[in-house]
């Protein structure tokens, strides 16, 4: 009997991925956009990097990422399943972070006039959903695959209840940057995501 329950189990597995890879996340602490919004475009002496979360994995789940500076976090959005959040950043180098049940890092070199592209990609934790940025490089932004990550997602943005998250629970942010960061660095540097300063897009 045993063997036939976890058998079934097994057959249902992939059944249920397949369910939640085409699930959106609720939206919480974000502002939802019209459908047809316009796509951003770097604001002037600006770089824009958009974050993409197309996978539907871990939907129940919201992650949120942070520029660290200084070593503090500082909220650009909350990214649900199945949404896209851009941030007008300076040119130059940022760290960002990625925070789900723990937390992930990232390098982006930006340089102003440009479009650059992350994402936030999903994986199982042993509670809830654990996230990581990757970055998109050139080479991938021709590609069907980008197109489909692209379409698949809709435009969130940050509100007041943003702000008001971000201030009630930075005291767990801080911690998971803290917890975190020295494991990150602990890796090869060739191990350690990062944007380079050509994967962006011009303005034309």
């Amino acid at each position: 009997m045993r063997a036939a329950r976890t058998s079934s189990v097994a057959m249902l597995l992939p059944v249920a991925m397949a369910f939640s890879a085409g699930c959106a996340g609720s939206v919480k602490n974000m502002h939802e956009m019209p459908a047809d919004t316009a796509d951003p475009t770097p604001a002037p002496g600006k770089a824009l990097l958009v974050f993409l979360r197309p996978s539907g994995m871990g939907f129940a789940v919201q992650s949120s990422v942070f520029e660290v500076k200084d070593q503090r976090p500082e909220l650009l959005g909350i990214v649900a399943a199945k949404k896209k959040v851009a941030w007008q950043a300076d040119p130059g180098q940022h760290l960002l972070l990625v925070v789900g049940e723990s937390g992930d890092f990232m390098i982006a070199n930006l340089v102003a006039g440009r479009t650059y592209y992350a994402l936030v990609t999903p994986r199982m934790g042993a509670w809830k959903a654990r996230f990581s940025l990757k970055p998109v490089h050139k080479a991938d932004l021709g590609t069907q695959e980008f197109r489909d990550w692209w379409t698949s997602c809709t435009w969130v943005e940050m509100d007041q209840s943003s702000q008001e998250w971000a201030k009630g629970n930075l005291q767990s942010i801080q911690g998971t940057h803290s917890e975190y960061y020295p494991k990150w660095m602990e890796k090869a540097p060739a191990e350690r995501p990062e944007l380079l300063p050509d994967d962006g897009v011009p303005v034309r």
